[in-house]
């Protein structure tokens, strides 16, 4: 089997599909997510620790000052910008807890499905048994 083949067999499977779909819808919430991070949840955070951007939050690597802007002083030289790495971290927090809670609520509609069943034994079965018993008996 070629490996042309191969491939094409993968591709047409279920799974391959199910993966694409999940990554664009993946890629599409990661947006929203960072929208509610940056737009809504960070600038709040921002104001009650003093009103600042914690994208700006950086030390200086390079003797720069501190109170530029991030941009500018990335132009200046090496810096710990640890204010991005925050909002990132709150990002993927906040992912998380969503994709958690998506799960848990998937697995939750999901129910037991309840074993079949055990079908009727032939007629022939059931007389070997009643055969069985009453030699048992007797």
């Amino acid at each position: 089997m070629g490996i042309i083949s191969e491939f094409k067999e993968f591709a047409i499977k279920g799974n391959a599909m199910d993966l694409a779909v999940g990554v664009i819808i993946g890629a599409a919430f990661g947006k929203i997510v960072d929208s509610i991070v940056g737009d809504l949840i960070m600038p709040i955070a921002g104001k009650v620790v003093g009103g600042l951007d914690f994208s700006n939050y950086y030390i200086p690597l390079a003797g720069q000052a501190s109170g530029l802007a991030l941009v500018e002083a990335k132009k200046l030289g090496a810096v710990f910008a640890y204010g991005s790495f925050i909002t990132i971290l709150v990002n993927f927090l906040i992912l998380a807890f969503i994709i958690f809670l998506m799960v848990k609520q998937i697995n939750r509609l999901k129910k037991a499905e309840p074993a079949p069943a055990p079908e009727a034994p032939p007629e022939e079965v059931e007389l070997l048994r009643e055969i069985r018993d009453s030699l048992k008996r007797g």
